[in-house]
């Protein structure tokens, strides 16, 4: 099977695009993990595939992470769904609406080319998150590798976890977040955030991804520390979001309001494959 694809990044955070409305496209785990091979393969954290809607939205926005995994919920690559269905033709709106396992979200394309995403409103109950406790609290506490992590928790979509840490540079991100992604507390594992609170609306974030490990940016991580960071009085809407890629603004009025993304996407080439 020859497939098409487009590599594509948001805030570094990469992705291969697949059009698959003009494509007929079937690929098993095993197959997505050798593409994401960075040696062997094309290298990606993410796979997206833009499929036909079944309902009134414009697409159908389907997500797999570099381990085989399909998740329902990605940021940055909506953004990155966004500026690639314009560049090929596929559509000419400057809202778009797509469906993913999540929900719909409408993806629009501002004068400077900037993307914003609706993100749809945060879930903050813990069997919406999914998160095995038995009560809901504004922080939960989880024993680690030997640290007691405190953290925030809510679903934008996907599950996130975010601590609260005061050096992002020296947060053990790798060693905790691999812990945390699967620690039993998450059924569907998570997403772990590092976040450093900066400013009144600021904050430097570094993200542990489930079934990707640390990426340079995650926006579904960014919308999740403000959110956090919002709840627990430290920030105040909108807030810039600092990661290593690059910075993305979110704004967030509250609970009940949906958070709204705005940030960059960056097409880097187009390529073909056989597998």
């Amino acid at each position: 099977m020859l497939i098409n694809f487009s590599k594509m990044h948001g805030l570094g955070n990469d992705f291969v695009v697949i059009d698959a409305v003009n494509q007929t496209i079937d690929l098993s785990a095993t197959v997505i993990k050798a593409l994401a091979d960075r040696h062997y393969g094309v290298g990606f954290d993410q796979l997206l595939l833009v499929q036909r809607a079944t309902g009134a939205a414009d697409f159908r926005y389907v997500i797999y992470n570099a381990d085989g995994s399909e998740v329902s919920q990605c940021g940055n690559g909506a953004r990155c769904f966004a500026l690639f269905v314009t560049l090929k033709g596929l559509t000419d709106k400057r809202s778009i609406r797509v469906e993913t396992g999540a929900g719909d979200l409408l993806l629009t394309i501002n004068s400077d080319n900037q993307v914003m995403v609706d993100m749809g409103v945060p879930r903050l109950e813990p069997a919406s998150i999914p998160l095995l406790v038995d009560q809901q609290k504004l922080q939960y506490a989880v024993d680690v590798g030997g640290h007691h992590i405190e953290f925030t928790a809510l679903s934008m979509g996907n599950p996130h976890a975010v601590i609260q840490v005061d050096n992002i540079k020296t947060a053990a991100v790798e060693k905790i977040g691999a812990a945390m992604e699967s620690h039993p507390v998450f059924p569907e594992r998570a997403n772990i955030g590092f976040s450093e609170i900066t400013g009144k609306s600021s904050l430097s974030l570094r993200v542990f991804e489930r079934g990707a490990g640390e990426t340079l940016a995650c926006g579904s991580g960014a919308c999740a520390a403000a959110v956090a960071g919002i709840q627990l009085g430290k920030l105040t809407s909108p807030v810039t979001v600092g990661l290593r890629g690059g910075e993305l603004i979110i704004d967030w009025k509250g609970e009940g309001q949906p958070v709204l993304m705005t940030g960059p996407a960056t097409f880097v080439f187009d390529g073909m494959i056989e597998v």
